[in-house]
């Protein structure tokens, strides 16, 4: 394949106007966009500014030499293909360039045809790594995340926004009680996302005191405060490119509002400490089990900041309200924790189905997922039985209370009576669904009805 049939974007750095010019007129005349620097801080404006497939750097520059460059742009976008050009060619130097990352290393002077070869090559392996990341992205959108499962209404409801809105850089606020996965719906979020393949952070607001979460979120400079022995980025600048998840932003501290508000609206940084600013592209998802409402209106949360972050809000359904995802999700945590434990449990006794089901999952997803691990260490089954169930799915309001019409005036009913009475209790709290009766109840349907008949 000949170089004009593979028409690339091409950056070249050399503080040499003469050679600058001479490679741009080549590379036009092969079918390329070129943009030249003279300098290192122009090229990297226009690889701020500019969408470049290869950069073609000289060796030694005024600023930085060819291998730091090279070494700054392979951290920073790995995916950019960098050809250093040297009138020194040793191994040494070569061996260098490969260390920092470059994809190729041509000697001075340049022969035009051979850096035509290199530059085709590269353009390749630019292309080969584009179509493999959006191949990627594909299986990723068409495999079902394992750790959203669920065949509930609601979590149907809720795949179906996650798709929808992935693909924005619009911010997202995350709603629901504790525990029901709001960091899995983030990752979900980024996976997603035309930013899957940045990082993906994530922190806890609560979890830290006011100054350590400052610099933690913001960055620091050497010499900030007392234990700043050397200059830290900051999540926001670490997650460039990618997606942050702040945790509990409820408990954002009033006084790093303001300044969390700034970033997102201006997207940059200052560190504590300093007097510059470093820009950062982030995705902001947020998440609270608390009411931001109500937040701001007590004055614990600012108003501006509530409503830059609730662009997009998602609403995370409780366990209670899924239904039959408690055994879904019951069944998926005993096959991991027994591959972890080495133990061989097959699943729920029906009994035990019956009690999750039953049960309101105050703590929902992580309370199922710890009280599945405790029966499966404690087991002494192929399957988890009542028994191995914690004390508080087995009798969730403690010592089971007595009905109120268990006693007919001074006359104490028989057991059969008392059955027949209790059978009728849970049909009427179940809306007559004698499936679901007969799973709490701890039999089968065919005993279930034939009580029924005995009414």
């Amino acid at each position: 394949m000949s170089l004009a049939s593979l028409p690339g974007r091409i950056l070249v750095v050399d503080d040499d106007p003469a050679l600058c010019d001479l490679l741009c007129e080549d590379l036009q005349h092969r079918g390329h966009q070129v943009w030249s620097a003279l300098r290192v801080t122009t090229a990297r404006k226009l690889l701020q500014q500019q969408e470049i497939d290869i950069v073609l750097t000289d060796l030694n520059l005024p600023e930085v030499s060819g291998i730091d460059l090279c070494a700054e742009l392979h951290q920073q976008r790995p995916d950019l293909p960098v050809i250093i050009m040297t009138a020194f060619g040793s191994l040494d130097t070569a061996i260098a360039a490969l260390r920092a990352g470059a994809y190729d290393f041509v000697t001075k002077p340049v022969d035009l045809d051979l850096l035509s070869i290199s530059l085709d090559r590269g353009l390749q392996h630019r292309r080969l790594q584009e179509t493999v990341r959006l191949l990627k992205d594909q299986v990723r959108r068409q495999q079902p995340d394992d750790e959203l499962l669920g065949e509930s209404p609601a979590m149907v409801k809720l795949r179906q926004q996650i798709a929808r809105i992935a693909g924005l850089d619009s911010s997202v606020l995350l709603a629901g009680e504790s525990g029901t996965g709001k960091e899995l719906v983030a990752r979900s979020l980024h996976r997603q996302s035309h930013r899957c393949d940045g990082p993906f952070v994530a922190i806890n607001c609560a979890a830290l005191p006011e100054n350590l979460l400052e610099s933690e979120l913001f960055g620091h400079v050497r010499g900030a405060f007392t234990d700043a022995r050397e200059a830290r980025k900051g999540l926001f600048v670490e997650a460039s490119g990618g997606t942050l998840l702040l945790d509990e932003i409820a408990e954002l501290p009033l006084s790093l509002q303001p300044k969390l508000l700034r970033v997102l609206e201006d997207h940059r940084v200052r560190p504590l400490g300093g007097s510059a600013e470093i820009g950062c592209d982030v995705r902001l998802i947020a998440a609270s089990h608390h009411d931001l409402g109500e937040a701001v209106a007590a004055g614990r949360f600012r108003s501006d900041l509530y409503y830059r972050l609730n662009v997009i809000q998602i609403e995370l359904p409780p366990l209670r309200h899924r239904g039959d995802d408690i055994l879904l999700l019951a069944m998926k945590f005993i096959q991991q924790i027994s591959r972890r434990f080495n133990k061989s449990v097959a699943g729920l006794a029906q009994p035990a189905a019956a009690c999750l089901l039953a049960y309101s999952w105050p703590g929902n997803v992580r309370e199922l997922r710890n009280s599945i691990e405790r029966a499966v260490a404690l087991t002494l089954h192929d399957t988890i039985t009542v028994e191995d169930l914690p004390d508080t799915v087995r009798h969730p309001t403690g010592v089971p209370p007595v009905p109120a019409n268990l006693f007919n005036g001074q006359t104490i009913l028989t057991l059969e009576e008392m059955e027949q009475r209790y059978i009728s209790q849970v049909l009427q709290q179940l809306d007559g669904n004698r499936t679901l009766a007969a799973r709490l109840l701890g039999v089968d349907r065919k005993t279930l009805y034939r009580k029924l008949k005995e009414r």
